[in-house]
């Protein structure tokens, strides 16, 4: 069982990597970097958002480009990693966060197309993902045991807010995201969330705290420098969190969450029976 993994900024590479070799991938979406190796025993495929040198901003991400590689290079479950600026006061900067809901109201893309890989009518795969939770629990799991047994401190739960980069929130709007719950935000793990799922591939989110957001402590806002900091901190964190948590999936069976119900029939995901006329636990969008 191979795992995909989604890092962000300040993670462009996977330290302990081994046996590490670059592959191009081609979708319909463009063609992706996905980086094929090992780590902690366990076979793991890799795919940087914003590449080296952090040449793609959040607006650049190809996201139907980068979900739809993993699939197709053999991951049975991805695990996205993102630095996060806390909404709620009490995550601990330098903290790990394992969400367990999501605040995505735009559903839409950098280019401000409606974020599905169900783009055409009359498509035969065409679907919704209908759920209760957005992320495996499995998935999850899976890396609040791999956080706890390396001495990180985490959060077990948190809404994760997707916001619009590449610009910072203003006050209001962290007031406006705080009302609704959000714990942590961040611009790119909201269209990875949604288009896993209409994939069936299991999905979990971890993020790493490196500012408060704008207004959340009175006085002066998280100095930049504590920020650049933090983030270079962060690579270390995800890396040792991943090590436990890779092989610890790939030696299971992470199921999906909630229901991709087709037109004319429902593939059932995450222990549900499917009902009688169900496509095939394979059957997804031409990618």
């Amino acid at each position: 069982m191979a795992v995909g993994i989604i890092t962000g900024s300040g993670t462009y590479a996977l330290p302990d990597f081994v046996d590490a070799t670059a592959e191009q991938v081609g979708t319909r979406w463009g063609e992706v970097t996905v980086t094929r190796g090992r780590l902690g025993g366990a076979e793991a495929l890799h795919v940087s958002r914003h590449g080296p040198g952090h040449a793609r901003l959040s607006n650049h991400v190809a996201f139907r480009a980068n979900v739809a590689a993993l699939r197709q290079a053999g991951a049975d479950c991805v695990i996205g990693c993102t630095a996060c600026g806390a909404v709620d006061p009490a995550v601990e900067l330098g903290s790990l966060v394992v969400f367990d809901d999501l605040h995505f109201l735009a559903n839409r893309l950098p280019d401000g197309e409606i974020c599905t890989f169900f783009s055409e009518p009359g498509d035969p795969a065409r679907a919704h993902w209908i759920y209760q939770d957005p992320f495996s629990a499995d998935v999850r799991d899976a890396l609040l045991a791999a956080a706890r047994n390396g001495g990180r401190t985490v959060r077990d739960g948190g809404c994760y807010g997707h916001v619009d980069g590449p610009r910072f929130n203003t006050r209001a709007e962290i007031r406006g995201l705080a009302a609704c719950g959000v714990t942590a935000v961040s611009q790119t793990g909201g269209p990875e969330t949604v288009l896993c799922g209409e994939l069936a591939l299991p999905y979990a989110l971890i993020g790493f705290a490196t500012d408060y957001a704008n207004g959340v402590l009175p006085g002066e806002p998280t100095p930049v420098q504590e920020l650049t900091r933090l983030l270079a901190a962060s690579s270390g964190a995800f890396a040792a969190t991943l090590a436990r948590a890779v092989p610890a999936l790939a030696a299971a069976s992470p199921a999906p969450t909630g229901v991709v119900y087709r037109i004319g029939g429902a593939v059932a995901r995450g222990g549900a029976a499917a009902p009688a006329g169900a496509r095939s636990r394979n059957a997804s969008p031409r990618l």
